[in-house]
């Protein structure tokens, strides 16, 4: 055609794929935490970012990666925790430990996507190995490797366990007198459980 120059076929410009990237990223946050892993699709990631399904593809891959791309931002709040051990005496890392994670789970702003994470991996196999993947890797063994200590990361899955237990009974099952009990309280009584499966014998 004379007069028209037409668009190169192809990846486009740095400045706009960046924005295409976080459209999109931002698009199937949203649509993770509305619909859960499984009820989420490519297409409906596409058509709420407003671009074509392939693109979506292109720059993330499987749905199961666009999910790990997703919650990678939306866990990243709680990647704070290994400092938060690392931070002070050791006889106090329990305290600090309960203190960081009910924190994260009590700001609105975070507790929102966290609830989107944990939903979709309690119900899809998928979603639950992403979100292994990504606590193991990020979390677990980085407080394991500043625990310095024999078992450090079975001591720090116990650790876990009973925290990540207490957030989902009090935050997302919300089982009653633990979801509306003040939160100090709930410290002061899981701190010490903590400190014993990450110090005691």
């Amino acid at each position: 055609m004379t007069g028209v120059t037409a668009r190169k076929r192809g990846r486009p410009p740095r400045t706009e794929s960046a924005d295409t990237r976080d459209r999109i990223l931002t698009a199937a946050r949203e649509e993770f935490s509305e619909r859960g892993y499984d009820k989420t699709s490519v297409r409906g990631i596409a058509k709420a970012a407003g671009v074509d399904s392939a693109l979506v593809h292109h720059y993330f891959g499987t749905k199961e990666q666009i999910f790990e791309a997703a919650i990678e931002v939306a866990f990243a709040p709680a990647l704070g925790a290994p400092e938060a051990v690392a931070d002070g005496p050791l006889d106090q890392v329990g305290e600090r430990l309960a203190r960081f994670v009910f924190g994260v789970w009590e700001n609105p702003t975070t507790r929102k996507p966290l609830l989107a994470i944990v939903r979709s991996a309690v119900n899809n196999d998928t979603a639950a190995a992403v979100f292994r993947r990504l606590v193991v890797s990020q979390v677990l063994r980085r407080i394991a490797g500043r625990l310095d200590l024999p078992d450090a990361e079975l001591r720090a899955e116990l650790a876990a366990a009973q925290l990540v237990g207490c957030a989902m009974l009090r935050y997302v099952i919300k089982v009653e007198p633990l979801a509306s009990a003040d939160l100090e309280l709930i410290i002061a009584r899981v701190a010490p459980v903590v400190q014993g499966h990450l110090t005691g014998p």
